[in-house]
């Protein structure tokens, strides 16, 4: 939101310096981004009066002028402007001053053998426009050796403030004077609002084409023609504050709109009459493959869905957005018919959103608009259109029964002290809510407010009390130091916040890379992976391939991976850390540690070593996971399976007794050719909620024992039938070998020749340190038979011979 100083004081009657209400709009709410002051820029610059335009001796497109600065002495400058002539008076720049257009200071120089000590001044290098055919050609009444920003009421300084969501009322200058004021930096001017007394009857009338449960597209509309009009250009007040903000000064009956737009936050359309068919405008529902060619020059294709005005000839004006070019205002209009409408937020966004039109109309309706606005702006706007154009004014004609905004909000006396600490008199927090227009009445132990027209942000108690909280000022908050109750500072997260940081540390530490992805993902792809349930959908999708929640991490870590490897880098490690959504429920909401492998586990190296990833490494990703959440290794069983999305024969799940923890496995091929996935890709899942926060029972790591005696290794092999997991074997061996057992591993797994079919080999060895005295043969062989024994009873293996 942009604005000037004076047009700040227009609405404002202050003493206050600038720089004191540039440091208070922050307080308030309105940041402020950026202030330009263009007479500072432009100090050096003054008006000149040429003398004499010669001829330059040695080019033919450059004279040399003899330029009056209102000086004793004239000052010689070569230009090569066309338009450079005797007794015209423009814009000289002096040797040391810094021109802008040009990024260039001016030194005193020789051109073609001629002195030249300034610079006759384009608008261009001015930064005023893009003109620079020629210098600046000023008025003959033009006052020589004044600042030239002065003269061209430049010395306005331009203001732009950001403006929170929440505040549509500040989309209009006069709502900011209205807060300044309310903080006491000045006194509201007032607004002459009252009803223009029309001459004649309107020639054009409305017509509302909605449905009962249509009506709140646009609940209210005023409209009133113009006769005997005179477009020519806006009065140079008007148009220097337009074009200090940036908007191109067009006509005076369409500078009139924009001006309001600003002024008042109120955006306004005109229409030529002699181009409305039929002498009426119809508000109502686009039909299906309708167009429509708006004042950008642009042809859109409409739907049921926008809400258009048209005539007889069809729509040429979407509402709330952009006017058609068909029936818009000209040069030569002299009859005019304004628009002053209240059109639904929700419907203009959606419209602005499907046409990709971003307009200053759009961004005020889509916030919210007085919704009384269409009733007293008329008489206002009316007056101003009759004082710069002339003209007679018609009576006001309207449409709608209008919207249902009136509510009463009940504000304790108390209220602002317990949600904020300040304390504030109860007659100054009345005299803030009025000030900013809202009314109150006494009621009991408070007060019921009701808030005005414009303020649709206002909704209970706590909106009451911003307002008076940020009119008061933040600066009163009171200074309370937090109770320390702990001598010793305590964790700043439980154990449950430390979870995912220790994860993070230790998954990087296997090499993956963290990854952020969205929280949602194209449909198709939430079906594949066990999602894509109706009340997952997302209303309004910030894009079509981003429309379902979704019901896995895993989908989203494949598209980046595929990303990675259309750039270059095929080989990918990749883990996340968030949400999923099982449903739209609250307790279908988990928190998921995924992660996956694609290609090798290393770069190529000249000695050749290069290993494709495989199960086991997602596996292994998968235990350490565990371990890192408290879950012991020795108590994890795996079992064959896992979803749809693995490779049935190369996956598995991770239990501690029924509850399954993770799922690890190499990833289906149909999945992997979905993402565009070439080399060897696995992964694995779990979800943090199933895994149960670690019984605190002393230190983290028991003490590490040492023992003086020699570890004995024995080394076993056994055959068993094919269907039985490796770790059933383990778990029955290292059960067998008692409590001297310090390792247990898994060395060799065998199948082909002198062994039967449906069966095979697991060779294993078993580490045992003795902690009292030197193991003896008696020992060592009573613990042997004893796992060979728990082998054939637990498993059915015999030791192979």
């Amino acid at each position: 939101m942009k604005f000037t100083r004076d047009w700040l004081f227009s609405h404002l009657e202050t003493d206050r310096p600038l720089a004191e209400i540039l440091d208070v709009l922050p307080t308030l709410g309105l940041e402020v981004e950026s202030v330009v002051d263009r007479a500072q820029t432009l100090a050096p610059f003054i008006i000149a009066e040429v003398i004499s335009a010669e001829q330059h001796p040695n080019a033919d497109k450059l004279r040399v002028c003899m330029v009056n600065i209102g000086q004793d002495a004239p000052v010689q400058v070569v230009c090569g402007a066309p338009n450079a002539r005797a007794g015209m008076k423009g814009v000289f720049a002096p040797v040391g001053a810094y021109v802008p257009g040009i990024d260039l200071t001016l030194k005193t120089g020789e051109i073609r053998g001629e002195l030249s000590n300034g610079m006759l001044c384009s608008e261009r290098e001015m930064q005023l426009s893009d003109e620079h055919d020629g210098i600046i050609d000023l008025a003959a009444d033009a006052p020589v050796g004044e600042a030239f920003a002065a003269y061209a009421g430049l010395d306005d300084p331009v203001i732009e403030i950001a403006i929170t969501p929440n505040r549509a009322d500040c989309l209009g200058v006069r709502g900011v004077a209205r807060d300044l004021a309310a903080a006491g930096y000045g006194r509201l001017k007032a607004l002459d609002t009252s009803p223009l007394q029309g001459s004649f009857e309107s020639p054009i009338s409305w017509e509302l084409n909605l449905k009962p449960e249509q009506a709140h597209l646009c609940p209210l509309v005023s409209g009133r023609a113009f006769t005997g009009l005179r477009n020519g250009a806006s009065p140079v007040w008007m148009a220097n504050r337009l074009t200090a903000i940036g908007q191109r000064p067009i006509s005076a009956l369409v500078d009139i709109t924009n001006y309001i737009m600003i002024d008042l936050g109120r955006p306004l359309h005109a229409y030529d009459i002699d181009k409305i068919e039929g002498g009426k405008l119809i508000i109502g529902p686009a039909k299906a493959g309708q167009t429509m060619t708006a004042l950008n020059e642009k042809t859109y294709e409409l739907d049921e869905d926008m809400l258009v005005i048209g005539d007889l000839n069809g729509p040429d004006d979407l509402a709330g957005i952009m006017g058609g070019e068909r029936s818009g205002v000209s040069d030569a209009t002299d009859k005019m018919f304004l628009e002053i409408a209240v059109f639904d937020q929700v419907a203009v966004a959606a419209t602005g959103r499907k046409l990709n039109i971003h307009s200053d109309a759009r961004f005020r309706f889509e916030r919210g608009l007085d919704v009384t606005s269409p009733e007293w702006a008329s008489g206002y706007v009316a007056r101003m259109v009759l004082e710069i154009c002339g003209g007679q004014a018609s009576h006001v004609v309207t449409a709608g029964d209008g919207a249902k905004w009136q509510r009463e909000i009940f504000l304790a006396v108390d209220k602002v002290e317990r949600l904020t600490g300040m304390q504030v008199l109860p007659a100054r927090q009345q005299a803030i809510l009025e000030s900013l227009g809202f009314t109150v009445r006494d009621a009991a132990s408070g007060w019921q407010v009701s808030p005005p027209p414009w303020r649709g942000d206002i909704d209970g108690a706590a909106d009451l009390v911003e307002e008076i909280s940020r009119i008061f000022g933040f600066g009163h908050l009171p200074m309370t130091h937090l109770p320390r109750e702990n001598v010793v500072a305590q964790p700043a997260v439980n154990a449950e916040q430390a979870r995912p940081l220790r994860l993070r540390r230790a998954l990087a530490e296997r090499g993956l890379t963290e990854a952020v992805t969205f929280s949602f993902l194209a449909e198709k792809e939430a079906a594949i992976f066990g999602g894509g349930g109706a009340s997952l959908k997302l209303v309004n999708p910030i894009s079509a391939d981003l429309s379902i929640m979704r019901p896995s991490v895993l989908p989203n870590l494949l598209s980046a991976a595929a990303r990675n490897q259309d750039r270059g880098e095929a080989d990918v490690a990749l883990f996340e850390i968030g949400p999923i959504f099982l449903g739209d429920e609250p307790d279908q909401q988990r928190t998921a540690v995924a992660a996956i492998r694609h290609g090798a586990m290393a770069p190529r190296e000249w000695h050749g070593s290069r290993r494709m990833v495989d199960l086991f490494d997602a596996k292994a990703d998968a235990e350490v996971t565990l371990a890192v959440l408290g879950v012991r290794r020795a108590s994890l069983q795996v079992e064959a399976g896992g979803p749809d999305y693995f490779h049935p024969g190369r996956s598995g799940r991770l239990l501690q007794g029924r509850t399954l923890l993770a799922q690890f496995g190499e990833f289906h091929p149909q999945i992997a050719a979905h993402f565009g996935l070439r080399s060897a890709l696995v992964g694995f899942e779990l979800y943090l909620e199933d895994v149960p926060l670690a019984k605190s029972k002393g230190p983290a790591r028991a003490y590490l024992k040492m023992s003086p005696f020699q570890p004995v290794s024995r080394d076993f092999a056994f055959i068993l039938a094919e269907d039985v997991a490796a770790s059933q074997l383990l778990r029955a061996v290292k059960s067998a070998a008692g409590p001297l057992v310090s390792d247990v591993q898994l060395f060799d797994v065998y199948q082909g020749k002198n062994i039967a079919d449906g069966q095979k080999s697991l060779a294993v060895t078993i580490t045992l340190t003795p902690q009292k005295a030197t193991l003896s043969e008696a020992e060592i062989d009573a613990m042997s038979d004893a796992v060979i024994a728990a082998a054939s009873k637990n498993c059915g293996a015999v030791l192979r011979g």
